[in-house]
């Protein structure tokens, strides 16, 4: 009995690349024949080789800075506009894509970043920058946000103090207002339910973002504190690494 002629195998890999030729061939047809567009594979995209950029994240209080950092009234408190052009880009509020993995609705301080992380829900974070503790001064770990206050009043410890003998007249506590090193907002630190004695806080010292001058907090701008404190409810997760 006679065989058919046995048919060639075809090369899976030219019958991809011609399909996909035949593709942008026809949506290239009306543009100019001297757009130079590289060749695509398929397996460029199942192996990784061309990356898939996660959408955008758009945040309604996330705008240009003159806004966000403009001056205005806060509770009976007047909040002074930051001079943003001396602040660093870097640690201006923004949108990033969520570098930590924690769960939407984390606060995430990343202490040698100088940076703030509020996870959102679809993959993105607002990125804050803070001051930091200086060396000796810094508490790490996972804990708590277990209450917030609003223009809080401010008690140097018994050391600070010590050190600082000017303090003395706060010793029973300042007033909460514009020159208060508090600032408009404090976020409590609670680990196990037992007070850590740190917070995220706001500061009238703006200049000492991306710093490590404080004596343990986390500091933010003003503005930055109250845009956070909006958004935290109940009991915040944190995290400081």
């Amino acid at each position: 009995m006679s065989r058919s002629p046995q048919r060639p195998k075809r090369n899976s890999a030219l019958n991809r690349r011609a399909l996909l030729t035949g593709i942008a061939a026809t949506a290239l047809g009306g543009c100019s024949p001297t757009l130079d567009m590289p060749m695509l594979e398929l397996d460029d995209f199942t192996t990784g080789s061309i990356p898939f950029r996660p959408r955008i994240v758009i945040d309604n209080q996330v705008t240009s800075p003159d806004l966000m950092y403009a001056s205005f009234v806060d509770e009976g408190f007047a909040l002074p506009a930051i001079p943003y052009q001396k602040v660093p880009r870097e640690f201006r509020r923004q949108v990033v894509v969520d570098p930590t993995g924690e769960a939407p609705g984390t606060i995430v301080v990343v202490l040698a970043e100088r940076h703030l992380y509020y996870v959102l829900p679809d993959g993105g974070a607002i990125r804050y920058g803070v001051g930091i503790g200086r060396d000796g001064f810094r508490w790490a770990g996972r804990a708590n946000i277990q209450y917030g206050k609003k223009w809080p009043m401010w008690k140097p410890p018994a050391e600070m103090i010590k050190r600082k003998p000017e303090l003395e007249k706060w010793r029973d506590g300042q007033p909460g207002g514009p020159d208060n090193p508090l600032g408009a907002r404090a976020l409590y630190i609670y680990q196990s339910d037992v007070d850590t004695g740190y917070r995220v806080h706001g500061s009238p010292e703006w200049w000492s973002i991306g710093k490590a001058e404080s004596s343990g907090c986390v500091r933010m701008i003003n503005q930055d504190v109250i845009d956070l404190y909006d958004r935290v409810s109940g009991k915040t997760p944190i995290v400081v690494i």
